[in-house]
């Protein structure tokens, strides 16, 4: 029962997110434009069919669709996309090019403000912060790597001459090199060096990495009843310190232990509450997975609450920076091997918003900043179904003083509106396709701690 209300709540809270901030843009077109004397035929949230509408005082329709890839005014003194708004009721005189463009623009700017709303919030509650700092684990001595001199427990301090603290950085910055062998600064007691590192592809994402294993403490997530664990007393977010007199390095790396100590008592030891306790454990052999176990599930993510969290300033600076190496990577696509599959659609967004959601409510807060400033910006290229091209046929109008043909806006308009769904429904299908990673990520149970030594739970939901 437990878990089926998490999952109705999980998708109330997605949908609501997801909705606001479509909401808020259109609001910024609706409002501007009925500051500036403009008709309005229609506010809608989503494409397609109606799921419910009705008309207010003014004549307005206000409706909820059932695809939820969007929304828009209708606006009939604006040249748009019949195939996305229909058709106008009837002919209306023609609006300035100023009030094209501050129509045009509201909705970005109401995007930008709600994400620095969004990111004050996250500022004054605070924001979990993945812990997996650029440690190196095991390097195997006769590897590519080892043989290049790296060692467990180097610390990767910069990736192609870009600094670098943790692995997400790492690995942002090995997809986006223009190079399979990347520039590898490392740091060693007071030694820093640079080695350059061949770099593998993933088979199943098609990107590059580096084959080199992250030294993290495994943490526990599950304590499965009737295993050794549960007869020791091990609990969510124990870290697992060492096991069998070795220092464990990883999660990789307790499990092949784990599996040499079968049969035999062997000593474990874990930090629980920021003090150390020594316990003893039996592995049995499990015949599904054909190892030794102590019935263990690993937490999904590792998190510190940071409070007071990120400034919004760094917030949207870390957004822009993302999106400037996004973009990088998505322009040089036989270098990086990233191409528009691996952008994410609707479907993907609200993955991405379920899983945050389900982890913590905070995380998806700081998604929603990075939502709302993709929506502002993309919204702004200069392409006629877009804030952009209404903005750029305004200029137009200016500089040229005479009118964009109404014949070449509806056309143009149309055109793109039909590229930019049949794109939507390009990323969507890889988005379906990377269903099973979202189910994995959502069943997993993450750890979250308080800034310090606090003790590590798991999010309340």
């Amino acid at each position: 029962m437990e878990s089926v209300l998490n999952v109705i709540y999980t998708g109330i809270a997605v949908l609501v997110l997801f909705g606001a901030s479509i909401f808020v843009h259109e609001y910024g077109h609706f409002w501007m434009a009925r500051r500036r004397g403009m008709k309005i035929d229609g506010f809608s949230i989503g494409f397609g069919p109606k799921i419910v509408s009705w008309r207010d005082k003014h004549g307005v329709e206000w409706a909820l669709r059932w695809i939820p890839a969007g929304g828009f005014v209708k606006l009939p003194q604006m040249i748009t996309s019949e195939a996305i708004e229909g058709k106008a009721a009837a002919e209306v005189p023609p609006i300035s090019p100023l009030t094209k463009i501050l129509v045009a623009v509201a909705g970005p700017l109401m995007n930008v403000a709600f994400a620095l709303l969004i990111a004050s919030l996250v500022w004054a509650i605070g924001l979990p912060v993945p812990v997996n700092p650029s440690i190196i684990g095991r390097v195997l001595p006769d590897s590519v790597e080892g043989k290049l001199g790296l060692k467990s427990g180097d610390r990767i301090v910069a990736v192609n001459g870009h600094p670098v603290k943790s692995w997400q950085e790492i690995n942002l910055e090995v997809v986006t090199a223009l190079t399979n062998v990347v520039p590898v600064t490392v740091a060693r007691d007071s030694e820093r060096f640079t080695v350059s590192i061949p770099t593998k592809k993933s088979e199943t994402l098609g990107l590059k990495y580096l084959d080199l294993e992250p030294q993290e403490r495994p943490i526990v997530g599950i304590v499965q009843p009737n295993m050794p664990a549960a007869g020791i007393g091990l609990q969510t977010g124990d870290k697992i310190l060492s096991f069998d007199g070795i220092y464990v390095l990883n999660q990789e790396h307790l499990t092949e232990i784990v599996n040499r100590g079968q049969g035999r008592a062997c000593e474990i030891v874990i930090e629980r509450g920021g003090q150390t306790l020594t316990l003893k454990v039996t592995p049995v052999y499990d015949p599904e997975t054909k190892r030794g176990r102590i019935g263990i599930g690993f937490a999904g993510g590792h998190y510190e609450l940071q409070r007071p969290g990120p400034t919004p300033a760094e917030q949207i600076s870390g957004v822009l920076r993302m999106m400037g190496k996004t973009f990088w990577a998505l322009f040089h696509p036989a270098q990086t091997g990233v191409t528009p599959k691996d952008m994410s659609g609707p479907a993907g967004i609200l993955g991405k918003l379920a899983v945050d959601v389900n982890t913590d409510f905070r995380l998806a807060l700081g998604f929603m900043v990075m939502l709302n400033i993709n929506l502002a910006l993309l919204n702004l290229l200069p392409l006629p179904v877009l804030d952009g091209g209404h903005i750029t046929m305004a200029l137009y109008e200016i500089v040229m003083r005479r009118r964009v043909s109404v014949r070449f806006q509806e056309w143009a308009t149309t055109a793109f509106a039909v590229l930019l769904l049949s794109f939507m429904a390009y990323v969507s299908f890889f988005d379906v396709r990377r269903l099973p990673l979202f189910l994995q990520l959502f069943k997993q149970t993450p750890v979250i701690e308080q800034s310090g030594s606090q003790p590590a739970t798991p999010p309340a939901k």
